[in-house]
């Protein structure tokens, strides 16, 4: 039987790096089914994804401390992991078109994670969660209570084991320390190109400016409000016929669209950090 694993690396760019990681598997009887890298030469880094399989009995952990050496020689920041699914928990209010595209995805196993629960902060979509056989948690949230409800919202996300927090069009800002509990593991979905048309009726905004293109960003959140290193951004041509409501359509549209493809390549360990962006294999 294969086990498959994957190699995520970052590290300063120099001779000798694939060879190191090749030569790594090779020896200990791995075999690359997919290979990825990309050095950027402004930054000096070379960033690498490999997916493998080994038929020896092993795992991520023992794998990870053997490697360990090569990684020293490198000064590389690395992550080995198995072939089990992220385990994702969902944060909603009220807006529903981007929970339900998740939970068709995972359901038709396309998304490359698994739902484990979903967090809202209203009731609104108690039926569409439960409908998909999900936890539904209500944690309602006010200026009084707000400490105490991310508080609560930290628990959840260790009761259930979640590797991922996904904001599906959840209409709170997290707290600086939230956003750095969950630092590389959380991510959010805007209705624009950022940073722009924040605020309330963000589709009214773009009707009035007579906006050509309709936009979403899936980010990763961080203290910084819509700031956050971007993984995808979907692009959806319209033209003056396009009323606020309409533009609402295709906007959510293109929010469910980036939303899962990043989840799916978060999950599937596509994304790497590179300083305050990302390198994205896809």
């Amino acid at each position: 039987m294969s086990h498959p694993f994957t190699l995520t690396l970052s590290c300063p760019e120099r001779p000798g790096i694939v060879h190191a990681v090749t030569s790594f598997l090779f020896e200990h009887g791995c075999d690359i089914v997919e290979h990825q890298q990309f050095d950027d030469p402004l930054r000096g880094q070379l960033f690498l994804r490999t997916e493998f399989v080994c038929s020896q009995a092993t795992d991520a952990d023992r794998l990870s401390e053997e490697f360990q050496a090569v990684a020293d020689d490198f000064g590389m920041t690395y992550r080995v992991t198995g072939g089990q699914p992220q385990r994702v928990l969902v944060l909603v209010s009220k807006l529903g078109h981007c929970l339900n595209d998740l939970i068709f995805r995972w359901r038709a196993g396309s998304l490359g994670a698994e739902l484990v629960a979903v967090v809202s902060n209203h009731e609104d979509l108690r039926a569409m969660a439960e409908a998909a056989g999900l936890p539904f948690v209500y944690v309602p949230v006010t200026p009084a209570t707000k400490r105490q409800a991310e508080a609560r919202l930290l628990e959840l996300v260790d009761e259930h084991r979640a590797d991922l927090v996904v904001l599906a069009r959840y209409m709170q800002i997290l707290s600086d320390e939230t956003c750095a509990a969950l630092h590389g593991r959380a991510i959010n979905i805007h209705h624009s190109f950022l940073p722009g048309f924040k605020g309330a009726k963000p589709y009214h905004q773009a009707f009035d400016r007579g906006v050509k293109l309709v936009g979403a960003t899936a980010h990763y959140v961080t203290a910084d409000l819509d700031e956050g290193p971007i993984i995808e951004q979907e692009v959806i041509r319209i033209d003056h016929t396009y009323d606020p409501r309409a533009l609402a359509t295709v906007g959510q549209d293109a929010e469910a669209l980036a939303l899962s493809r990043a989840v799916r390549w978060h999950s599937e360990r596509r994304v790497l950090l590179n300083g305050h962006s990302t390198v994205v294999f896809r």
